[in-house]
């Protein structure tokens, strides 16, 4: 791979960063979906999606490469690694909104932190993909630009309530999902070293997805729906476009 493709990885790497958190930010301060049921379906469908693509498309590219078990070994990496990212810099889910002023501002300071540093795995993951094959590169990119909305509009919610200049929020969120940029840029180096590095990238990669789905996505998701029906619709809708995702990408 040479240096001219690896910067055009870096590049779609920073686009889906940014544009995913980004229009979180957006959602938050034109559609007030920063909380309720709209945006439990959104993260269920995020969740959804994503999972699909960590069994579907990571751990079976390692199976074919006949490498299973180190896909398996930077599965477990990547869980542990986002577990001590959360360990050392926690960041406030987007239902806890209590607070008033300052307190706003440091927890929406604290999330552009703590999403801003998952970000990076995330940009590995697209980087691993692209090291791979095109198309998982590009199926990586689109799922993890729709993860990042709710991951935006996590940001943009105790920035708004600070009273915060919109145009300032949307810049916020948007460069939250900057460090995607540098994560890709690795991604793809790593992912050229051979076939065992490539096989442990899209296993840490799955991880680093995986942790997140479980964790975070859907947890939330069901902590802020006024009804426990309607995150499971979402994460259905999510796994079906996930499968039809995968099966364009791949016809």
């Amino acid at each position: 791979m040479d240096s001219s493709t690896i910067l055009q990885i870096t590049l779609i790497g920073l686009i889906s960063g940014v544009l995913g958190t980004a229009l979180g930010g957006l959602f938050g301060v034109i559609l007030n979906i920063s909380k309720g049921n709209r945006l439990s379906i959104i993260m269920g469908f995020a969740a959804g999606i994503m999972m699909t693509i960590v069994f579907l498309e990571l751990l079976s590219e390692t199976i074919d490469m006949n490498l299973v078990e180190w896909g398996v070994v930077g599965l477990t990496v990547g869980v542990l690694v986002f577990l001590i990212i959360d360990l050392i810099i926690p960041h406030h889910h987007p239902h806890s909104q209590d607070g008033m002023g300052s307190t706003y501002l440091k927890k929406g300071a604290l999330m552009t932190l703590g999403i801003g540093l998952h970000n990076l795995p995330e940009g590995l993951a697209i980087g691993a993909g692209f090291a791979a094959s095109q198309d998982l590169g590009f199926t990586l990119a689109i799922v993890i630009a729709i993860h990042n909305i709710p991951e935006g509009l996590a940001v943009a919610t105790p920035l708004i309530m600070a009273n915060i200049s919109r145009f300032k929020v949307l810049l916020i969120t948007a460069a939250a999902g900057f460090p995607m940029a540098a994560g890709a840029f690795i991604g793809a180096l790593i992912g050229n070293i051979s076939p065992v590095f490539l096989a442990a990238s899209l296993g840490f990669a799955g991880g680093a997805m995986l942790y997140i789905v479980c964790d975070e996505l859907i947890p939330d998701a069901y902590n802020i729906a006024r009804s426990e029906h309607y995150p499971i619709m979402g994460i259905l809708f999510g796994v079906v476009i996930g499968i039809v995702l995968i099966y364009l990408v791949n016809f």
